[in-house]
């Protein structure tokens, strides 16, 4: 249990209680996750818990949202320091493999939200997640088409695609494994497949 201060601002305890949820689903379920093991994770009450998230729903709407921010941030940044479009492609996806790594909680949650049954609003943002993620990938592809990195037939879509499947195929079987942390071993080897099978033809 990480004991927290007793007063903290209001968006202080709120990204407090997103993270103690984050760091409980890399341990546990999360659906097992309830306001109980958050507020103890926190050294904290329910009632102190309730004060800023007025359901369990608010909470994982705020965890999706705090994903969402600093995983696009991050490989947007990623993308606006490499020399060249395909440098910018593989900067993302090591970025995102070091995201993950950093907070094996994450995907076990986007996968099980995304097997929730109906439109939720935690599932409809990792959706506009996705969405955003894609556009960032089809604009690096078209310029690395533009600039002959790429081959020139590349089906832009499709690239998008796979690139995002390679990274959940690495995730899942990193969950199979237990052992999130050590995703970043295969994911050089992996991009440099999926690199070669872009690349602009000799």
């Amino acid at each position: 249990m990480s004991e927290q201060p007793k007063y903290l601002p209001a968006d202080a305890r709120r990204a407090a209680t997103v993270e103690a949820v984050v760091d409980l689903a890399a341990e546990q379920n999360p659906s097992d996750i309830t306001t109980a093991a958050i507020a103890q994770r926190m050294g904290l009450t329910q009632g102190a818990i309730f004060r800023h998230f007025p359901s369990k729903d608010a909470i994982l709407q705020a965890v999706m949202s705090w994903v969402s921010e600093r995983l696009l941030a991050r490989v947007n940044k990623a993308a606006e320091g490499a020399a060249s479009p395909l440098a910018a492609l593989q900067a993302v996806f090591m970025t995102h493999i070091e995201f993950v790594s950093e907070h094996p909680g994450v995907p076990r949650m986007l996968f099980g939200e995304l097997q929730r049954p109906g439109e939720t609003i935690p599932k409809k943002m990792v959706q506009t997640l996705t969405q955003h993620y894609s556009a960032l990938l089809r604009k690096l592809l078209e310029a690395g088409k533009v600039q002959g990195e790429l081959d020139a037939g590349l089906d832009v879509e499709a690239a998008a695609v796979l690139f995002i499947g390679t990274i959940q195929g690495l995730v899942m079987q990193s969950l199979l494994k237990g052992d999130v942390a050590g995703i970043g071993h295969d994911a050089p080897r992996v991009f440099a497949i999926y690199r070669r099978g872009i690349g602009a033809m000799p």
